[in-house]
């Protein structure tokens, strides 16, 4: 029974205190859901629907209220002698209640509901397009966790190689073999590394921190970084949102340039007025009484200085200039490529290269060891090929991440 408890509690426990893991991909995802800037995406889709409910109101009757009243130094009189008309009060009154339909008016509103439109879809790319340029930052934080865990795993292995040599030049201090100060170097040694241990732990902190404060989720030191195996594909073509962001900007430019070739276009409007004064329409009538008024009403702004002519003319230049942004933006995007392209080949090439020289340490360290056993050489000559050896290893995972690096940045730029 007690086995079969422990059982259980190991069960429920082991999730708990399982190391938490993250990859390249899930930052690139957690950033793109978590980053605040994500929130002005809806914040923009609600001003856009109220914007379009206003805009829309101008297809439903204007009502209006108006009330006054007035004091005049003097009437219209009529000049007939012995007349029996009453001539009006100085004091008048008068209320009024009105209401305007637009019947047509050449399709601007619904004209200016597509340049609404065409406003939203640019922002909101504009907000995708601040989130993909956060990759990069992304992958720059995420590979110096990576060196750093991989240089951990190396300067581990030189203190363990240390512990274990110390341990054997104690020895042969012991029956002889070696001078009685051969193993201060390597205690010495061993103080440094785990300076170094200090270094690389306080250097992981920071970039950990930065990083989980873009994601919008905890990490720690015990987080570990998945080393991703980046593939590139070089001869795709360019899939940036910025090329997106572009197209939608020509296409509000368009829907702008449509709006304005309708606002000349004559206006029609139905109207009703009804209202309650002293004197009424009647003016010869000086009593209160009510009245209205029914009609419709034709504007047409028949010349406007050129004024139509010349914002169209200038949306035209905005649109060479959005399209002169294209060519420069892809110019400059595959300068970067080929930049990034040049810095893959060379890298690795020297990779190759490093991997022959730790060949060549690890048989030069060999044949210390062995000299130091027999007392050929001191601890300090020891310690300086196993120091040349850990650096060269240390170089060659520097740039393996490197690489990485390159081809995750590659994959960005390219818009992969």
């Amino acid at each position: 029974m007690k086995r079969l408890l422990i059982f259980f509690i190991l069960l429920i426990t082991l999730p708990c205190i399982a190391q938490q893991s993250i990859t390249l991909e899930e930052c690139y995802r957690l950033v793109a859901k978590n980053y605040p800037l994500v929130k002005q995406s809806q914040l923009l889709d609600s001003q856009n629907k109220l914007d379009a409910g206003v805009i829309a109101n101008a297809k439903l009757p204007q009502f209006s209220l108006d009330a006054q009243a007035t004091y005049q130094s003097d009437v219209i009189e009529i000049p007939i002698p012995n007349a029996a008309i009453e001539p009006l009060n100085k004091d008048q009154y008068k209320a009024t209640l009105s209401v305007n339909q637009l019947i047509y008016n050449g399709g601007i509103t619904n004209a200016s509901l597509k340049v609404n439109s065409a406003q939203l879809k640019t922002k909101q790319k504009q907000i995708e397009v601040s989130l993909y340029q956060l990759k990069q930052q992304i992958n720059q934080l995420y590979f110096s966790v990576l060196l750093v865990q991989e240089s951990e795993l190396l300067l581990n292995a030189k203190q363990t190689q240390l512990q274990a040599k110390l341990k054997e030049v104690q020895s042969g201090i012991k029956y002889g073999i070696l001078l009685a100060s051969s193993d201060k170097v390597l205690e010495a040694e061993l103080l440094k590394i785990e300076q170094q241990f200090l270094e690389l732990e306080s250097n992981k902190t920071t970039h950990i921190e930065t990083l989980s404060s873009l994601v919008n989720k905890r990490l720690d030191a015990s987080t570990l970084f998945k080393n991703p195996l980046v593939d590139i594909q070089l001869q795709e073509n360019l899939n940036r949102p910025e090329l997106e962001l572009f197209q939608f900007k020509k296409e509000e430019i368009e829907s702008s340039e449509i709006r304005i070739s309708k606002q000349n276009a004559p206006k029609l409007l139905g109207f009703a007025s009804g209202g309650y004064g002293n004197p009424g329409l009647n003016m010869l009538d000086n009593s209160f009484q009510s009245f209205y008024t029914v009609g419709v009403k034709l504007h047409w702004n028949v010349f406007d200085w050129n004024t139509n002519k010349n914002k169209r003319k200038s949306l035209a230049i905005h649109k060479d200039i959005v399209d002169n942004e294209t060519e420069i933006f892809k110019l400059n995007t595959n300068i970067e490529l080929n930049k990034q392209q040049k810095d893959i080949t060379k890298m690795e090439a020297i990779i190759a290269s490093d991997a022959d020289i730790i060949t060549l340490r690890k048989e030069v360290l060999q044949t210390a060891d062995s000299q130091l056993k027999n007392g050929v050489i001191t601890s300090s000559a020891y310690i300086t090929e196993l120091t040349n050896l850990y650096e060269d290893e240390n170089t060659l995972v520097r740039h393996k991440i490197q690489l990485q690096l390159a081809k995750a940045n590659y994959n960005v730029i390219k818009g992969q």
